[in-house]
């Protein structure tokens, strides 16, 4: 929910979502075990990633649009926003941008290298203190 990336998988673009979804569960189980216990995905994957999901102990929620705000243009969908952010961060790096590269290992290191970058930055960024909003609006 903070963002944070915990698992890379690069398919080739002939490659189904639910190949790609599949493959980022059994990794992220390979790493971290029984500390990962849900995991959200959109409309977009089939019922094999909850099967394989379900196979690892990992409880996998579709985020569903909510019916009411059809005919209403853009509305974020709830939860959906944390990764949109994160593809949004990683976009602003240059070599993310396109693909250059051949070979998914290499790209996959520089997904690394640019979320090492953002969290670099969230560490270092002083957050205005609760006095500068109150500052700020007055």
């Amino acid at each position: 929910m903070l963002g944070l990336i915990i698992g890379v998988v690069v398919p080739a673009a002939s490659a189904h979502d639910n190949a790609a979804g599949t493959a980022l569960l059994h990794q992220t189980a390979e790493r971290y075990g029984m500390r990962l216990e849900k995991a959200l995905v959109d409309q977009g994957f089939k019922d094999e990633v909850l099967i394989h999901g379900a196979l690892l102990d990992i409880d996998v929620e579709v985020v569903r649009r909510n019916p009411a705000d059809q005919g209403k243009g853009f509305v974020p969908q709830p939860k959906r926003w944390v990764v949109e952010q994160v593809n949004g961060t990683l976009m602003l790096h240059r070599r993310l941008a396109r693909e250059y590269d051949h070979r998914p290992d290499t790209s996959a290191s520089r997904v690394y290298w640019a979320s090492i970058a953002n969290m670099t930055r969230r560490l270092t960024t002083p957050a205005p203190a609760w006095r500068d909003t109150l500052a700020m609006a007055a």
